[in-house]
């Protein structure tokens, strides 16, 4: 198969997804009426300075010769109809980029009449009995397609909120794809009964499993690979790393709103310009190339457990705390909500940026 090659080449392949949906918590708050503004603060990302949403990184993926999976959440139909998710699918099928399925369930909250399982809601797919989040799935493949994607074959759960049904469901509904998994977090909100030492492509329950790429971090434990998570040259290294012990494929996380600062009011220059030089940096890098699901499906690893993770570099850790600690005192200390892993979780960044020099230190003198 392709993707045996691929590895005996020594060949990563990149998917860089971006997990497109819009805000629940903005329409909650303004009512049904706040679509179109909705739709400039976290789909196009409008600013003074200009848009740095989902039309601006397909500019730069196409600038660059890159391709996106853009994981697109499309139960807002339930309250707008299709059309304000056909506006996010038809430009990027247009642009030959992927759209594949992500789900936000708290949607349902809002949907009324229009909610598949009557007055059921949660915050997560994982909520829901498996019968439940099969009719989900297959209601968001039929929203996907409606409004100009062809069918999806992979998935990955709002919040990261999957379990083990949930795969179970995603076999009822020809879903033959997952990433929810992500080892760098595993106190968040996956449920699926994986580790920290699944870190490459296995098959569970039926589909295969795409682990979220993760790095080793120096104060312990696995950093989560989402581009407000490492550094510019964390990315990279963990991309090299990957190449030279031949993992055929490694999975980054953005958001269509994740280059701009917590209120989505300005830029957030630090990640806009980490996103732009990432891209850059691939576009020029042997032996890695950026994939999609509709045409390169990632293959199970033949050995999923425990595969190697880019040893703790105390030095490039500290250096991205330092770089975190700028971003947040000028930007806020999220960019948006549902980013996961960032500088949030971490208040006293300045403090831990300095043990991470401390222990680099440490390393130099012994």
């Amino acid at each position: 198969m392709y993707g045996d090659r691929q590895q005996a080449l020594g060949m990563v392949a990149l998917y860089i997804t971006i997990d497109t949906e819009y805000e629940f918590g903005f329409t909650r708050r303004h009512g049904p009426g706040s679509r179109a503004e909705n739709f400039r603060r976290s789909i196009r990302c409008a600013t003074p300075d200009g848009d740095v949403g989902i039309f601006h990184q397909m500019d730069v993926f196409d600038r660059h010769g890159l391709k996106g999976v853009f994981f697109v959440d499309p139960l807002p139909a339930l309250l707008w109809g299709t059309g304000p998710i056909a506006d996010i699918v038809e430009p990027i099928v247009a642009r030959g980029h992927d759209v594949q399925l992500h789900l936000h369930t708290e949607w349902l909250e809002l949907a009324g009449k229009a909610n598949p399982l009557g007055t059921r809601t949660g915050a997560n797919i994982k909520d829901f009995a498996r019968d439940e989040q099969a009719v989900l799935l297959e209601l968001g493949i039929d929203l996907l397609m409606q409004a100009g994607a062809p069918r999806p074959v992979a998935f990955r759960a709002g919040n990261y909120g999957a379990n083990d049904d949930t795969l179970r469901a995603m076999v009822q509904v020809g879903l033959s794809h997952d990433t929810s998994h992500p080892p760098g977090l595993m106190d968040g909100e996956c449920e699926i009964g994986l580790d920290e030492r699944h870190r490459r492509p296995l098959r569970r329950h039926g589909v295969i499993e795409v682990p979220i790429g993760c790095i080793g971090d120096a104060l312990g434990g696995l950093r989560h690979a989402q581009l407000t998570a490492l550094s510019y040259r964390e990315i990279v290294a963990a991309l090299r790393h990957a190449r030279a012990n031949e993992l055929g494929c490694f999975t980054v996380v953005s958001h269509s709103f994740e280059l701009l600062c917590r209120q989505r009011t300005r830029i957030n220059r630090i990640v806009e310009r980490r996103f732009e030089k990432v891209c850059a940096h691939v576009a020029a890098m042997e032996g890695v190339t950026t994939a999609t699901y509709a045409e390169r499906l990632p293959n199970v690893a033949k050995r999923p457990v425990g595969a190697p993770v880019l040893a703790p570099a105390p030095l490039l850790n500290g250096t991205r705390m330092v770089e975190q600690a700028v971003a947040n005192a000028l930007y806020g200390r999220e960019t948006a909500a549902h980013v996961e892993g960032d500088g949030a979780k971490e208040p006293n960044a300045v403090a831990k940026a300095v043990r991470y020099l401390e222990i680099a230190n440490q390393a130099r003198v012994r």
